[in-house]
């Protein structure tokens, strides 16, 4: 299909848009309902499937790169291609990734879930873009990132956001707004009617909002920034300095893996196992937050991340950030649940280095009417992590 108008090609790709958010929600509820399954027998079985982290990780990793083409790439291969550096994202890349994270999870490996979404997003999405021709084909890389977002959590405006911020930051993609939040919508309605469950917590928290008030949460701002540099920046040294001492992939995962294992068992055996989703319900209902959780979940990430396990770091960024919070709050005076939604926000926002997209989680998952506390926190963490992101293809625009 040819497009001759700029009319045209806005209609056609939005059109595009509501096929490419059903189909991205529909795999994202298979996706996260499985992988919700998968937790609750690990965490029953705990102890039974932490050996089996390192052997099925190695078998992983060898039927990944022997078969999966340039798939091993990963978020990488999604960002050159959303740059136009490569032209192509193989079709493999989505059972590639859906199973490589299933089996992180249900052996034990601490990961997210985003990468997974946002690449099956990018993969769908690219794929349907080759029916029309004389479009930038990294239009629809923002699209499919956005809907593979929206489909797992369920904040199509954040998504749309951090789809057009995220490869360049400091350049927003408006050609593509109207149809990247088409897809995300779509997508996030059509894994909420599907029964996949979306994360909230309805704040209802007096606060007298005033300069001292201002300080406290540019303190926490800084705090939470410092946390997802520090995210980011162990996370790339960790895969440089695995890579070069250990450059053989399947080695290398099978001996990080035999460590993480023993070190998953010997720490509370599985706390910091998996999303994170745990700490996470933890800092909202009341549970035990210790104040070396958030420390412990960022190096145990950072371990299994680097190792070549698949997943994403996203929802262990909300929950490093949500306890991080939670032990702040006290210090500075500030309400626990609010210190835990500013930091499930802001460490996201910091270690992607992103800005809008982190505001609009707040909202979305927080509370629209506690946007000015999350546009100061997280504007000032964003400044704080000096650029660093956990996507090392990510440009400065």
């Amino acid at each position: 299909m040819e497009i001759t108008g700029k009319k045209q090609e806005v209609a056609i790709i939005s059109v595009l848009s509501i096929f490419i958010g059903l189909i991205v929600g529909a795999v994202d509820t298979l996706f996260g309902r499985v992988l919700i399954a998968l937790t609750e027998f690990r965490e029953a079985h705990f102890l039974y499937l932490i050996p089996f982290l390192a052997p099925v990780g190695m078998l992983f990793v060898y039927l990944f790169l022997n078969y999966g083409k340039n798939s091993s790439q990963g978020m990488g291969l999604i960002f050159r291609v959303g740059h136009n550096e490569e032209a192509m994202i193989p079709k493999r890349l989505t059972p590639f990734v859906i199973l490589g994270t299933w089996l992180t999870h249900l052996f034990g490996g601490s990961a997210g879930r985003e990468g997974v979404a946002v690449q099956v997003g990018a993969t769908v999405s690219h794929w349907v873009g080759k029916i029309v021709k004389g479009v930038d084909a990294s239009q629809f890389i923002v699209i499919g990132m956005a809907a593979g977002f929206a489909g797992l959590f369920q904040t199509p405006v954040a998504a749309s956001f951090f789809a057009m911020e995220v490869l360049v930051i400091g350049k927003l993609r408006y050609d593509a707004l109207l149809p990247t939040l088409i897809a995300a919508f779509v997508a996030s309605n059509t894994s909420a009617s599907l029964g996949l469950e979306k994360f909230s917590v309805a704040l209802d928290i007096p606060v007298t909002f005033d300069v001292w008030f201002a300080l406290k949460l540019v303190v926490l701002g800084m705090a939470f920034g410092l946390a997802g540099w520090a995210f980011s920046g162990s996370l790339k040294w960790a895969k440089n300095a695995l890579a070069t001492y250990i450059p053989n992939a399947v080695r290398r995962i099978g001996i990080v893996g035999v460590a993480l294992s023993i070190l998953l068992m010997l720490f509370f055996q599985g706390r910091y196992s998996g999303l994170g989703t745990n700490l996470i319900s933890f800092s909202f209902n009341g549970g035990t937050i210790e104040m070396y959780d958030w420390a412990l979940k960022l190096l145990f990430t950072v371990i299994t991340v680097s190792a070549g396990f698949q997943g994403g770091e996203v929802t262990p960024l909300f929950a490093i950030g949500a306890s991080l919070g939670v032990i702040l709050a006290p210090v500075l005076g500030i309400p626990v649940v609010l210190a835990a939604a500013l930091g499930y926000a802001s460490v996201f926002g910091s270690a992607t280095n992103t800005l809008l997209a982190p505001m609009l989680i707040g909202g979305e998952v927080f509370g629209f009417n506690y946007l000015p506390y999350f546009l100061i926190v997280c504007g000032i963490a964003f400044i704080c992590n000096g650029n660093r992101s956990i996507y090392g293809n990510q440009k400065i625009g």
